[in-house]
């Protein structure tokens, strides 16, 4: 039984960079495009244009299917129909009325007044500004019919400094909202604690000591939980990546992480509230459901598109999702947490007598067995309970599962993030969250 897709697609861009006081970056993208894909006897056929025209989305079907046929010479693979009902509806965020390219760089300006006056010791100050807005208009033969509107902006701040060493040392802090960046308060009242905050760190960090190397007892602020939960264990838990030879296919129904460790790949709606990155609706006109990854402990489910879900035999979770008018869907996160647990970060911090306190990470890699690395440019040793010195530069390591079945105390506050992408064959908006973690891990060091 043939199935097909049709996806007409938008979007808008925009992307500001100013460099102590200069405006090096000032840029405004839109893209537009429509495509379609077909199913056929266990192929897909897949064409795409940049005219998004009635007539144009119908030409493309048409070279779907004849795309399909090509595919099917090769003989037939499966002819079930795919899984994952239908969905009609609009969603689109209704923000505060957008700023202008002036206003944007007008706010950049009078944060790079007030860092030069409060701050006159940093060699460097750089603040980018971006925000994006996907349109995406999709109707399936099986009866699907959506809107889904995607917005989010972020502003970031890097200082510079010079160390001890006399060389540099920078760091990199963004905060992230949904929508556009009218709905980030972008006022100095509003961003100077943060920038405080930030300015603290910073020169702890130019007194910093090398970590020691090893297996160490570990806290993990909300951020690092956050990118554990999206590149450590949400890659392997991608229906395409489990099918690809992912460790996790042959781990369902069993522990793989402390009972105290919950985990779950959020849709659209969390406590009560939309989701920085709500997908009601993936791009295959699947109805979007959460998918829990793991429940207190045991691995539970994976994120699915229709066909993954078909062979794998389990129910589409509508994480089929395409970045721009000429991708092709795939099975991406879409708002990926660790469920927050009942202690106190203060208290987890203070039961241990060595360790240390990593509170952000710069970048990050794992593969498919839950094998990781993540840099870490911000972090503190913990003595006798209490915060000591900061630490350069270093790595976090390990395996995922062996980490996260280590965990043995889980914070009760959360922190969200949308500011970055995730990368798999094309980016994507995403958004990752979590409490505090203690676990044991490996650094790196001397």
């Amino acid at each position: 039984m043939d199935y097909t897709e049709t996806r007409r697609h938008e979007l808008r861009k925009r992307r500001i960079l100013m460099v102590d006081g200069n405006l090096t970056l000032n840029s405004q993208t839109t893209e537009a495009g429509a495509s379609a894909r077909t199913y056929r006897a266990g192929y897909w056929g897949f064409a795409s244009t940049n005219d998004t025209s009635g007539a144009s989305v119908e030409r493309m079907k048409a070279q779907a299917g004849q795309n399909a046929q090509a595919m099917a010479r090769f003989g037939a693979k499966d002819t079930r129909p795919l899984p994952g009902g239908t969905y009609r509806g609009e969603h689109v965020f209704r923000g505060r009325p957008a700023l202008s390219q002036a206003e944007c760089v007008e706010r950049m300006a009078a944060i790079q007044a007030w860092c030069k006056q409060r701050y006159p010791e940093l060699v460097s100050v750089r603040i980018a500004m971006h925000d994006e807005h996907h349109s995406k208009w999709v109707a399936t033969s099986t009866g699907s019919d959506v809107l889904n509107s995607i917005q989010r902006a972020a502003c970031a701040v890097t200082f510079t400094a010079i160390g001890d060493s006399g060389t540099p040392v920078e760091l990199y802090e963004p905060i992230s909202a949904k929508g556009s960046l009218a709905d980030l308060d972008l006022s100095v009242e509003a961003l100077a604690p943060w920038l405080d905050e930030l300015h603290g760190h910073l020169q702890a960090k130019r007194h910093a000591v090398a970590a020691r190397g090893g297996q160490h007892t570990i806290v993990l602020a909300p951020e690092l939980a956050g990118i554990l939960a999206h590149e450590a264990m949400g890659h392997p838990c991608e229906a395409d990546i489990v099918l690809g030879g992912a460790v996790t296919g042959d781990l369902v129904g069993q522990r793989i992480a402390s009972e105290l460790v919950s985990m779950i790949d959020v849709a659209h709606t969390f406590n009560g509230q939309e989701a920085m990155i709500p997908v009601y609706c993936d791009d295959e006109g699947t109805p979007a459901r959460d998918a829990v990854l793991i429940k207190d402990g045991v691995l539970t489910d994976f994120m699915s598109s229709r066909e993954t879900a078909q062979r794998l035999g389990l129910q589409p979770t509508g994480s089929a999702r395409a970045y721009a008018p000429t991708d092709e869907p795939l099975v991406r996160m879409r708002n990926t947490v660790i469920l927050p647990g009942t202690r106190k970060l203060a208290e987890m911090i203070s039961e241990v007598d060595d360790g240390y306190y990593l509170m952000k990470t710069a970048n990050g890699q794992a593969d498919s067995t839950t094998e990781f690395m993540f840099g870490i440019p911000l972090a503190y040793e913990i003595k006798a309970g209490k915060l000591g010195r900061a630490i350069r530069d270093t790595t976090m390591s390990g395996s995922a599962i062996k980490v996260l079945q280590s965990a043995d105390a889980v914070s009760d506050d959360m922190s969200w993030n949308c500011s970055g992408y995730c990368g798999k064959k094309q980016p994507m908006v995403v958004s990752m969250g979590g409490p505090a973690l203690r676990v044991r891990a490996h650094l790196g060091g001397e």
